[in-house]
This record gives structure tokens, sequence and C-alpha cells, in this order.
């Protein structure tokens, strides 16, 4: 079983989440709201897909990068945490 198949409930909150976010700039766009408000709505769905995203990149490193059975003070282990955090900080801004 692959690890988007394990977080699969997971991740199809976070997409559900994410078309509802999606739905609401479309309804504020057809009831031509301002464009502060429109904005507003994009960044937060934005938000809401970096989180996926960064999730999703997140199960990869440590399910296909990280080996299982290394001690939690191999350097390989380090490296992939930091990437993880890099990832998440990087999509944060």
């Amino acid at each position: 079983m692959g690890h988007v198949a394990r977080e699969k409930v997971k991740l199809l909150h976070r997409l559900r989440r994410l078309r509802g976010q999606l739905e609401a700039i479309e309804r504020s766009v057809e009831a031509d709201q301002e464009c502060v408000d429109v904005l507003r709505l994009a960044t937060s769905a934005r938000g809401a897909l970096d989180g996926f995203i960064a999730e999703v990149i997140e199960d990869h490193v440590r399910e296909h990068l990280l080996d299982p059975r290394a001690p939690p003070a191999d350097p390989r282990r380090a490296a992939a945490e930091d990437l993880v955090e890099i990832v998440h900080q990087y999509l944060r801004r």
C-alpha cells in the first residue's frame, strides 16, 4: 500500500476544504465582490493548496527517502527532517 493510500482520508479532507474555498471564490466573483475580498479568499485557498502539497511531500520523504531500519542518530534522518521543515517553511510564505 502506498503512502498516499494510507493518508487518503486526511488528504481527501484537505481537498474537500480546498474545493469549498474555491467555490467561495467563484461565488464572490459572481457576486461582484470587492477585489480585496476575492484576493483574501484566493490567498486562503493558496495556503490550503500549499498545505496539501507540503503534506504529500512530507509523506513522500518519510516513505521513500528514509530507511525505517536506520538508527535515530543517522545523519540522513536529520537531513530528511530538515528538508521537510524547509518545505513547510517555503510553502507558508
